[in-house]
């Protein structure tokens, strides 16, 4: 897989780095990102199973759209092929030790297909160079996104604190990745 990882300047957060893969590349979410990417995810299907059904309306999106730009964490992620924006995703409440990965979503022309793996690997290569933990926050009722979880080798958790304190914890379940195991599931021939 193609890696390539650039860093912003000095200063501006380390949590918007630009990643290439072999069908994506993930860069920062920009203004400008707004209409294609409520058109990627005006789809309701995409979000039959999220605690927020509503977020294929101009309104919900632009929620959000805007806590994505103000996470200074967020991507827009690209087909490489089409150079089509295909979804979102996002590093947030970054601590010391661990970062959530989270907020992510592409359009259903993408899923199954390898796109949702490859947006995960590069996320967390890039953050196991700082963290030892990452963290995922899902919807108890997202049991495709808890099946995804669990293909990349993420443990669901008991305990939500020192996560994060929000209103929806109740309706959702969490993961962790340690470090530790993402090298160790490398070094076994990557089946991630």
């Amino acid at each position: 897989m193609n890696n390539n990882q650039t860093n912003k300047t000095l200063g501006e957060s380390i949590w918007q780095p630009t990643l290439t893969g072999v069908q994506i590349t993930l860069r920062p979410l920009e203004e400008a990102d707004f209409e294609d990417l409520y058109l990627a995810a005006s789809d309701p299907l995409i979000w039959e199973q999220h605690p927020d059904r509503e977020r294929y309306t101009r309104e919900r999106f632009q929620v959000y759209f805007r806590s994505g730009m103000e996470s200074n964490g967020a991507f827009a992620v690209i087909d490489i092929k089409t150079q089509r924006v295909i979804g979102c995703s996002r590093y947030f409440n970054s601590k010391k030790s661990s970062v959530e990965m989270g907020y992510t979503f592409l359009t259903r022309a993408y899923w199954g297909k390898n796109y949702n793996k490859e947006l995960k690997q590069l996320m967390l290569d890039y953050a196991f160079r700082f963290v030892e933990d990452v963290y995922f926050v899902v919807g108890k009722e997202n049991y495709r996104s808890q099946k995804a979880m669990a293909k990349i080798g993420a443990s669901q958790i008991p305990d939500f604190s020192g996560i994060r304190a929000r209103d929806e914890l109740e309706k959702s379940v969490a993961f962790q990745i340690k470090k530790e195991n993402w090298i160790s599931k490398l070094s076994e021939g990557g089946k991630k």
